[in-house]
């Protein structure tokens, strides 16, 4: 999908390139409507997560610029330049980032999970679902301070939550 690329005149590319490390970053992604002439929706979102997932590529495995040319041998030169002066201009950013999406979930904040499994039964109607919810309290140290916070969630969330916290688990990883 990275060839998607190639419908940003060389101009703009620069910008919008740019514009997906801020998103990468924490920040604001690019608006579609500023691009919604280039590409659909369903192309759309998947250059977008094509891009964000190779700037977490390049930097998190720290490849040189053949290792990124080689991951781009589909796109045309003048964009390939591009993308490595995006990458290597906000290269330290980028890393920073991902550190902090990692650091989110640490182990040594994992290590001291209280698991609670309990009804709700709030209402009659709401217990008659038998909906099985799950109280997780973690204690999070705050500037050194341990802070318990406590989430609760349906059978649904705790997989998404699982996920979420298995990909970190590989990013951390590799960042090793």
């Amino acid at each position: 999908m990275v060839r998607g690329l190639e419908k940003v005149p060389l101009e703009r590319c620069a910008g919008f390139l740019h514009r997906v490390v801020d998103g990468v970053c924490g920040r604001s992604f690019p608006e579609r409507t500023d691009y919604a002439d280039l590409w659909s929706l369903v192309e759309w979102l998947e250059l977008i997560e094509t891009l964000s997932s190779l700037f977490r590529t390049i930097v998190g495995k720290k490849c040189s610029d053949a290792e990124v040319q080689e991951l781009l041998s589909d796109l045309k030169p003048p964009h390939v330049e591009c993308v490595l002066h995006c990458v290597r201009s906000r290269e330290e950013e980028i890393r920073l980032a991902l550190v902090e999406r990692t650091n989110g979930i640490s182990t040594s904040q994992l290590k001291d999970f209280n698991w609670e499994l309990k009804l709700a039964l709030s209402s009659d109607k709401l217990a008659s679902l038998h909906t099985p919810l799950l109280n997780l309290t973690l204690n999070v140290k705050e500037n050194g301070t341990p802070r318990p916070v406590t989430i609760e969630m349906n059978q649904d969330e705790l997989h998404t939550l699982t996920s979420a916290m298995e990909a970190a688990n590989k990013v951390l990883l590799q960042l090793k």
